[in-house]
């Protein structure tokens, strides 16, 4: 399951300059101006759910980009997500969230009573579910809930398209369920509210290329989900131009383009992955709009990545230590894992005393549920050895 991406099914902007701007800030990452936008939008008119959604979604993602759980490699493996320790909102945040989503419930459930085919008020519903499946994923860690709000909020949206088929924003809940569902374990799909719902991952991957081609307000979310499946199924060469084309709507976007780095090399282009964190590095030094927010240390975190997935342990320990030295600018999970792989390259390297030292170090500075935390427990008394590199890495690019 692709938890924290249910909350990318947005719902229907209203005619409402401020919701535009508050879009542009989210996609770029902007989250306190994005809410600020959403809030002011929300004041102008209380009886839109969708403009609850929109507030709602909001502290969603701030919360997810704090914590980390807002990149595609943490979904990209076996169990995406079940791995990620769970978020901490503020008190604020909390509220905020759940004020929200109840006002949406409320209003959505009052039209309904009134017109039971009111296709605006079913399909902000079924966003109000889908923002409500991700919070019950990430923050009270309840799985069968999250998994429960996903599918209903596909059953409101399959009512929507059965009403108006030409509205193709709709199709995305389908496709993305139609995923998540065909990519779960047999025994999850005999639960009794997935009835009738067998999943297809092939018929889940088409429909989000459909809204990600011919979807209006859905266009960008679809092509972000279109990238993160299309990555997970190991069909890497159809992510770069995806991303590319973000990218030239959302500059602001950091994230793109540590991901279009982590794309290549998947592909096994070093020179492209390298390139594209090159661009981060050089539009935050040029003061560029939305990258001071960018710690340099997520920089070095990245090199430091690519080169340990090159086999190039030497050169990774430089930039690792640049990001460990600065380890609190980073969120928990990349701090985690800096100090993890910095650990993993000197064991490579042959300097094992120095890799045990900072196993020990990783081990007591996050909480076990952080993944770097738990793996570097594992090598506390025993080294990382290039056969246990191998064995992890079966398809990475081997240092020339």
């Amino acid at each position: 399951m692709i938890a924290p991406l249910l909350a990318l099914l947005l719902a229907q902007p209203a005619a409402d300059p401020l919701v535009d701007k508050g879009f542009d800030h989210f996609y770029n990452l902007e989250y306190p101006q994005a809410l600020a936008a959403f809030r002011t939008s929300l004041a102008r008119d209380p009886s839109d759910p969708a403009r609850h959604n929109h507030v709602a979604q909001a502290v969603l993602f701030q919360m997810m980009l704090r914590c980390g759980a807002l990149e595609s490699h943490l979904v990209t493996g076996a169990n995406p997500f079940l791995r990620h320790p769970k978020m901490e909102p503020t008190a604020e945040e909390r509220s905020l969230f759940l004020s929200a989503i109840a006002s949406s419930m409320e209003l959505t459930t009052k039209a309904l009573a009134a017109e039971a085919n009111d296709t605006d008020a079913l399909y902000a519903r079924g966003v109000a579910f889908s923002l409500r499946g991700t919070y019950n994923f990430l923050v009270t860690r309840a799985w069968m809930d999250s998994l429960r709000d996903v599918t209903e909020s596909r059953k409101l949206h399959n009512r929507v398209t059965d009403l108006d088929p030409k509205r193709i924003d709709a199709y995305m809940a389908q496709g993305f369920h139609d995923y998540i569902v065909g990519s779960l374990h047999w025994s999850y799909r005999l639960l009794g509210f997935l009835a009738g719902f067998r999943g297809n991952k092939t018929e889940g991957i088409r429909t989000l290329a459909h809204v990600a081609e011919y979807g209006n307000l859905n266009r960008s979310d679809a092509q972000i989900l279109l990238s993160v499946a299309y990555r997970r199924e190991g069909q890497f060469t159809l992510v770069p131009p995806i991303l590319e084309s973000l990218l030239k709507r959302y500059p602001r976007n950091y994230l793109l383009l540590l991901e279009l780095s982590q794309v290549h090399a998947d592909i096994g282009d070093l020179a492209k992955a390298t390139a594209a964190l090159d661009r981060c590095e050089q539009l935050k030094k040029s003061g560029a709009l939305g990258f001071a927010n960018l710690p340099q240390e997520r920089i070095e975190y990245a090199r430091g990545n690519l080169l340990f997935w090159y086999n190039q342990p030497e050169q990774a320990i430089i930039h690792l230590r640049a990001a460990t030295a600065g380890h609190t600018r980073l969120d928990p999970y990349s701090g985690s894992m800096a100090w993890f792989r910095l650990g993993q390259c000197l064991d490579l390297a042959g300097r094992n005393s120095e890799a045990r030292a900072t196993f020990r170090t990783t081990v007591s500075l996050f909480p076990q549920g952080y993944e770097g935390a738990k793996e570097a427990r594992r090598y506390v008394d025993r080294p990382y050895t290039l056969e246990k590199y191998l064995k992890d890495n079966p398809t990475a690019p081997m240092k020339e």
